[in-house]
Formats: structure tokens, sequence, C-alpha cells
């Protein structure tokens, strides 16, 4: 994989969470600010996706991007609002990243 493919997959990725939280400040879309910022990055995250799919396997971009932003979605969730996490919750998000790293490593792409 190229670096600036990486780049775009890791970006797309990361901007999952912080859409989720803007989702999450906007309150059910009552708060406009955050609404919009939700709505930016709802189409932001899987523009850089397309990018990254540019040069990489379709299935194996997604699931890297998906699993991005569900693990950064958990750590957010407890660093911001507290929300607990438990230890089969954790076995679970090394099971995506080993997902990950065999879908990189053996996924022919």
């Amino acid at each position: 994989m190229e670096l600036l493919t990486a780049v775009w997959l890791i970006v797309g990725g990361l901007l999952e969470p912080c859409w989720v939280i803007a989702l999450k400040k906007s309150d059910s879309y009552r708060n406009r600010k955050w609404a919009v910022a939700a709505a930016i990055l709802i189409v932001a995250s899987p523009f850089f996706l397309s990018l990254a799919m540019l040069d990489m396997h379709m299935g194996t971009a997604y699931a890297i991007w998906t699993g991005i932003g569900a693990i950064g979605t958990m750590i957010a969730g407890y660093l911001l609002y507290q929300e607990k996490i438990d230890r089969l919750q954790i076995f679970f998000v090394f099971v995506i990243v080993a997902g990950i790293t065999g879908l990189q490593y053996f996924g022919g792409a």
C-alpha cells in the first residue's frame, strides 16, 4: 500500500468517530452548529475512503476504515463520556485489529 493511500484511509477512519461525536453533540439535530459539523464529517469520511479505494481492494479498504472508526468511537466514548468498556469489548477490539492486520498482510491487496 502506498503511503498516500494509507494516509487517506487513516484520515477517513479517524473522521468516523468525529462525526459520531458531532452527531451526539447535535442533540438529535437541535444544535445546528454540531448538526452541520456532523453532516460535513459524514460526507468527508467516505470521501477519503473513496480516495484510498483508488489503490486498494474495496473490501480491504472498507474493513480497515470501519475498524478504525469502530475502535476510535469506542475510545472516544470512554474518554469523552466515561462510557464503560469491559474485558470482552477489549477482546473484540483486538479481534478487529487482528482482522485488519490479516486483511492487510494476507488479503492480496
